[in-house]
């Protein structure tokens, strides 16, 4: 599904408090848990390990690190939602909250839904305020919960 358009600042104030939209699911890998464990260094066993995994961990299977699923938010908000504008960038500017509530097992399907919490002005810009939810198809709770920040400037 193509994002929802938001056409500038003006329209985007409006839409405060809202879910925007919510993104297409995307499947964690084990490729894509092991390219993570490569770029980060964080190869501990409950990630890339399989066969010691599915004997050994809870879930049985590999789970992806909780800052996989964190480091899909920009993936799955270009999904969701554009806001246009005579911006010259956008930046993450940071996290306010940030929890793994449950994990996401190799092979799950994953989606995000955002909600605006709040645009504000700020030197420069506006700063805006996501209140983000990565669900796992079929689970029961989710696997992220977090109030993520993005500036753009002009």
């Amino acid at each position: 599904m193509p994002p929802k358009i938001i056409e500038g600042i003006d329209e985007l104030k409006e839409l405060v408090g809202q879910e925007i939209g919510i993104s297409d699911w995307v499947e964690v890998t084990q490729s894509r848990v092991d390219q993570f464990a490569d770029a980060t260094g964080d190869h501990q066993w409950i990630h890339v390990e399989v066969e010691r995994a599915k004997t050994t961990s809870p879930f049985g299977n590999t789970i992806a690190h909780g800052f996989l699923t964190l480091s899909l938010l920009p993936l799955l908000a270009s999904q969701t939602v554009k806001v246009e504008g005579n911006f010259k960038m956008g930046i993450n500017y940071g996290l306010n909250r940030l929890r793994f509530p449950a994990p996401v097992v190799t092979g799950a399907r994953l989606r995000a839904r955002f909600t605006l919490q709040s645009v504000e002005d700020v030197a420069g810009g506006h700063q805006i305020v996501w209140a983000v939810t990565v669900e796992v198809e079929g689970a029961h709770k989710p696997s992220l919960v977090a109030e993520w920040l993005v500036r753009y400037y002009y």
